[in-house]
């Protein structure tokens, strides 16, 4: 059919997009009522085909399957104009046929409306269709005699009153929004079930001989005890799982089952570290998928294809990752529920895949950018050190000679081999150096680095004995006495100590009597770095990981104005 044949009929369609004041529900009662007028009052009068012809216009512009601003496709205009020759040329079985779809379209947009009065309008209609099919269609189907005069005069006049109800009832405007939604599958069940009630009394009628009435009501109780029956296996509770289980674990295995592919999918990202490796290994086992001819994938990066590609094709892009299944024939909408259901799954992976290799690259940036900014730390407390010598050696008299040269044998050979411990960062940046020191000897040390910082120094009698890690204990003192001398920088009166016990623990302790720190500062010291004016603000950020690498733990004790103590302790055993 050519676009100018499809065009006639798509402007039928939209013709109830045009007409704004008129709802749906005018148009599904003016067609039931034009149905009503053809079948029950026209027969084979001159007027019975018009009055179809009415009704299937009406039906037209009420329909639910095809959107009035949607071209035709040329195979469903063939449907429909196929439907139309069949209601010209029409019989009592053409009839109960097309009563039986109507029974399915509108009983698959009632399973969907929320809306009471819309559901209203449904249960009118299927009411009104299942009473012109089963008290008249039907009797006239058998024989024309078994139509009693009383159920005629009913089915005539008292059936009108409910086309006209639908009429009467309006929905509002988000109700119309909600008359188009149609479920395929309830109403392909509903309109099964008719058929086997027409046909199930048609057969009684001609193998028994018996009255119509009574074929019926064995039909009903029949299909009544079927249901039952078919409902309790959907979903038992005797321990058996039911039909709807097992109608899922079929969808969920149509071609490849489901829990073979999540396993190879997981023993896949389990070996395979590239995206794209792990898509062409995945990829691979399903070329011997009987349903599946061949398929093609392509990232960002790469593509690849197997197999052989034909007419049809079912096409998928999940997270970036494009996937082409080619197959040899049509395949079932199971079955692409169930392609669709593996691509997902295969590009979720794809995607595991490569947030795991952005955080194998940010964790290499971040240990760079942490060596990095420790190590700069490390030579910045060099640097002052040597600062501190020259200016000794600058301001001093030739006869503090002797003096300034035990003052340099003291400190170079400490700076020696702290830059030595800096150098060797450089080669073995994850790890933390665990050398032990004499606490006795590693005080007397720190006691001729800050000789001249008038720093009160207290160490507990029984810590001579012991030992601590020497790279821990300076990296931390330098932090902590450098961001308390700032503070004596900025105000003269600032008084600064620091403590060295070792009862239970080995506890270092450095107070200063300067202003706290920020609560928001304070939050974070040891949890991530903090902005600074002095520097990158990752001093105690980087102390605060090592010491937690040896098993201390580095704390702000107390800090308010006057009073700012950190602490360095061992963890209790």
């Amino acid at each position: 059919m050519t676009e100018q044949a499809a065009k006639p009929v798509s402007t039928r369609f939209r013709l109830a997009t045009q007409l704004p004041d008129i709802h749906p529900n005018l148009w599904l009662g003016l067609m039931l009522l034009m149905l009503h007028f053809s079948v029950v009052f026209g027969n084979d009068a001159y007027w019975t085909r018009p009055f179809l012809l009415a009704h299937y216009g009406l039906f037209l512009l009420w329909q639910p399957l095809v959107g009035g601003d949607k071209k035709l496709d040329p195979r469903i205009a063939a449907l429909i104009f196929a439907a139309a020759m069949l209601l010209v040329f029409w019989s009592w079985w053409i009839l109960a046929l097309w009563v039986a779809v109507l029974i399915g379209l509108v009983g698959s947009n009632a399973t969907s409306v929320e809306s009471r009065p819309q559901r209203l309008v449904y249960l009118l209609a299927l009411t009104y269709l299942l009473a012109l099919l089963l008290a008249w269609v039907m009797p006239h189907v058998f024989s024309t005699n078994q139509l009693h005069s009383a159920v005629a005069v009913v089915v005539r006049y008292g059936l009108i009153p409910l086309p006209l109800a639908i009429v009467l009832i309006r929905p509002g405007a988000r109700q119309v929004q909600q008359i188009s939604v149609v479920d395929l599958f309830y109403g392909l069940m509903l309109f099964l079930m008719v058929l086997v009630l027409v046909l199930g009394s048609f057969a009684v009628v001609a193998v028994t001989q018996t009255d119509y009435l009574i074929a019926l009501a064995e039909m009903l109780i029949a299909m009544a005890m079927l249901l039952v029956v078919l409902s309790w296996l959907w979903n038992p509770r005797a321990g058996f799982g039911g039909l709807s289980q097992l109608l899922s674990r079929y969808l969920l295995s149509v071609g490849l089952p489901f829990e073979q592919w999540i396993q190879h999918l997981a023993r896949q990202a389990e070996y395979q570290h590239d995206p794209e490796a792990f898509i062409r290994a995945a990829v691979a086992s399903l070329d011997d998928l009987p349903w599946l001819a061949g398929g093609s994938w392509a990232t960002a990066k790469s593509s690849s294809n197997f197999g052989t590609q034909t007419a049809h094709v079912l096409n998928f892009t999940y997270h970036g990752l494009e996937l082409h299944w080619y197959t040899q024939r049509p395949i079932s909408p199971a079955l692409q529920i169930h392609a669709s259901l593996l691509s997902q799954l295969l590009g979720y992976f794809y995607q595991a895949k490569l947030r795991e290799q952005k955080l194998q690259h940010n964790a290499y940036t971040q240990a760079i950018y942490e060596t990095g900014a420790r190590l700069t730390h490390d030579v910045k407390n060099l640097l002052q050190s040597m600062k501190t010598l020259v200016a000794a050696a600058q301001n001093s008299d030739p006869e503090q000679a002797e003096a300034l040269q035990a003052l340099m044998q003291r400190q170079l050979p400490q700076m020696t081999q702290r830059l030595q411990g800096t150098l060797d960062k450089l080669k073995a940046p994850q790890q933390a150096d665990d050398s032990l020191i004499g606490a006795a000897l590693w005080w007397e040390r720190v006691l001729q680095h800050y000789a001249r910082d008038n720093i009160e120094f207290v160490m507990h009698p029984a810590a001579l004995g012991c030992s601590l890690p020497q790279d821990l204990f300076d990296s931390v003192l330098d932090n902590l006495l450098g961001n308390a001398l700032r503070k004596r920088q900025e105000d003269k009166s600032v008084s600064i100590s620091v403590r060295l016990e070792c009862a239970e623990q080995i506890t270092l302790s450095v107070c200063d009597s300067g202003e706290a720190a920020p609560d928001a500062v304070a939050a974070h010291l040891f949890d991530a770095p903090v902005g600074s004016e002095h520097g990158l603000g990752i001093g105690l950020y980087q102390a605060g990981k090592q010491a937690a690498q040896l098993g201390y733990m580095l704390r702000l004790a107390s800090n308010r104005d006057g009073e700012v103590c950190f602490t360095l302790s061992n963890q209790s055993q």
